[in-house]
C-alpha cells in the first residue's frame, strides 16, 4: 500500500508540476477561439487592452517576490525579470522591454498608446484578479512567490500558437506587433530552469509539495479567471 506521507522525488514531483499544464489557460475556449481567427477586431482589442494590465502588475509582483529575498544570489538573478518587463541599458530595441513590446502589440490592433497605458479598458476582473496575484507576492514567502511563477513552464507553446495563427487569421496585424510573443519563448525557459530549482528544492515534504501543488492551482485560476472575464465583456 503506498504511502502517502513520504515526499515525492524531484523527478516525480516535477512531473505534478508539469501536469498542472493541463489547466492552463491556452485551453480556456476564448483563448481557442483567439487563436482559431474566430475573435472579432474589437475582442482582439480587448483581449490585448486587458492582459496589458497583467503585463503592467508582473514587474511589481517580481520586485514583492524580491523584497522577500534575504538571498543575493536570488536576487541578482530574479531582477532579471523585472528588467525584462521594464527595459534595461539604453531601453532602445529589444532592451525597451516587455511593457514597450506589449505597447506594440496595442498600437499593431489599434489602441493609441496613450489609451492602452491609461488602463481605461481594464475590466473589474482582471483587475481583481491581476491585483490579487500582487497581493499573494508581496505576502507570502519568496519561494511561494517563485513557485506561483511557474505557470511560464506552460507558457513557450501558446506564445509559439499565436506567433503560427495570427498572421494567417489577422492580416491586419503588423508581424512587427507579434515580437513580444517571439521573445517572451526563450526568457521564459530561462525563467522556469530557476524557479524549478527553487521549488524542487525548497518543498521537501509531502504537505510541502502539496503546497507548491495548490500554489500553483491558484496561480492557473488566476490567469484562467482573467479570460473568463474578458470573455464576459467581449461577447461574441
Amino acid at each position: 500500500m503506498a504511502d502517502h506521507t513520504l515526499a515525492w522525488d524531484h523527478a516525480e514531483f516535477e512531473n505534478r508540476l508539469r501536469d498542472k499544464g493541463t489547466a492552463y489557460h491556452i485551453h480556456h475556449a476564448f483563448n481557442v477561439r483567439l487563436n482559431s481567427g474566430e475573435c472579432s477586431p474589437e475582442q482582439v482589442r480587448g483581449w490585448v487592452a486587458n492582459r496589458f494590465y497583467y503585463q503592467w502588475c508582473i514587474p511589481i509582483k517580481d520586485a514583492a517576490v524580491m523584497s522577500n529575498m534575504p538571498d543575493r544570489a536570488h536576487r541578482r538573478l530574479w531582477i532579471q525579470r523585472m528588467l525584462d518587463h521594464d527595459g534595461h541599458d539604453d531601453f532602445q530595441g529589444a532592451n525597451a522591454g516587455g511593457m514597450e513590446a506589449w505597447t506594440r502589440l496595442g498600437e499593431a490592433v489599434g489602441i493609441a498608446r496613450d489609451d492602452l497605458w491609461s488602463l481605461k479598458a481594464v475590466v473589474p476582473g482582471v483587475r481583481f484578479a491581476c491585483d490579487a496575484y500582487v497581493n499573494f507576492a508581496r505576502h507570502a514567502p519568496w519561494q511561494e512567490g517563485v513557485c506561483s511563477s511557474l505557470t511560464e513552464m506552460f507558457a513557450p507553446q501558446i506564445h509559439k500558437d499565436r506567433l503560427v495563427t495570427w498572421p494567417v487569421h489577422y492580416p491586419w496585424i503588423e508581424s512587427s506587433g507579434l515580437d513580444y510573443f517571439r521573445s517572451r519563448i526563450p526568457l521564459a525557459s530561462r525563467d522556469v530552469e530557476h524557479g524549478l530549482k527553487v521549488t524542487l528544492e525548497h518543498f521537501t515534504t509531502r504537505a510541502q509539495q502539496q503546497r507548491a501543488l495548490d500554489i500553483l492551482q491558484f496561480k492557473l485560476d488566476l490567469l484562467w479567471s482573467m479570460l473568463d472575464a474578458i470573455e464576459k465583456a467581449y461577447p461574441a
